[in-house]
């Protein structure tokens, strides 16, 4: 590969990794009314449900071109099982036992995971700016979630699933970057169908166990709020970012890819600032600027 294409291919695999994390951030503003009147798992089925729908909408129009080949359904079922299955399980019951402080710094470590198993599962070892920028960035994201946060509940169960959350991502992450022959658009498919057979099936299960499942079908039309949200998360979160992150593993890998995770807390950090109106404490601009400037380590050339 010539150094202009090399050049080409970190420019789009950077900017691809940034409108991902940049999309995960701004959900947060869509989000956190949506969640006072709906359980997590009917957030998840919803979300995944229209993502799967406006997907396929795409490929049926032949916006999106995939051809997922018989041969090829081993590797696409074993990336959909890690993420977004396991991940958003752990995710999932991990937040529910522990506090936002806690759920955000395991979230910040996925660059850390990242990087050991890229070292050793892809035998791909990690520059000095990367191993230095990640550092950064990891240091930045406790900073401004600590300062906003400064809670703990010491929840076992909570460690363990939040870690089984982030060990899946890490896990996901690699296969993508080993995956021969596979687009990002039919791992990506892959993911938002899975998504949507097992947490619709959860959301509908967990409702009619509880004798609401009318409620939940007609949560949308009733609660403008979780419409805006499952919308945003669907199109948005599921479809885009999901897109975009497949891109920037295929093309900067999984340790750079992975540098970027912290800015999604800087732009939830900076939506709650501009958008609900929050406050801004002087540790969260510091761990803002730590990491924009862990991220710029971890990608210059």
């Amino acid at each position: 590969m010539t150094m202009q294409k090399q050049n080409a291919a970190l420019l789009t695999g950077c900017l691809c990794a940034l409108g991902c994390e940049t999309l995960y951030g701004l959900s947060f503003i869509f989000t956190k009314k949506a969640v006072e009147s709906a359980s997590a798992f009917a957030l998840l089925g919803w979300r995944f449900a229209i993502a799967f729908c406006v997907f396929s909408l795409c490929v049926a129009l032949r916006l999106i071109r995939t051809r997922i080949r018989k041969e090829k359904l081993p590797q696409l079922l074993q990336i959909a099982l890690l993420f977004p299955i396991v991940y958003f399980f752990g995710e999932t019951i991990g937040i529910r036992h522990t506090s936002a402080s806690e759920s955000g710094i395991f979230i910040a470590s996925v660059p850390i995971f990242s990087l050991l198993l890229s070292t050793f599962v892809l035998h791909k070892k990690p520059t000095p700016p990367q191993v230095t920028g990640i550092a950064i960035t990891l240091i930045g994201c406790v900073t401004t979630v600590v300062s906003q946060y400064a809670s703990a509940n010491f929840s076992l169960t909570g460690y363990l699933f939040l870690s089984l959350a982030v060990i899946s991502y890490a896990f996901s992450s690699i296969l993508i970057e080993k995956a021969a022959g596979l687009s990002g658009a039919e791992i990506t498919y892959a993911m938002l169908a899975s998504g949507a057979l097992v947490y619709g099936l959860t959301a509908m299960a967990e409702a009619a166990y509880a004798g609401s499942l009318p409620a939940l079908l007609a949560l949308p039309c009733q609660n403008p709020d979780f419409l805006t949200a499952i919308l945003y998360q669907g199109i948005g979160c599921s479809v885009l970012a999901f897109f975009l992150s497949n891109v920037a593993i295929a093309k900067i890998g999984v340790n750079r890819t992975a540098s970027f995770i912290g800015v999604a807390t800087l732009v939830s950090i900076l939506s709650g600032c501009f958008v609900l109106h929050e406050h801004l404490s002087g540790y969260q601009i510091i761990g803002s600027i730590l990491i924009i400037a862990g991220v710029y380590i971890a990608n210059r050339r």
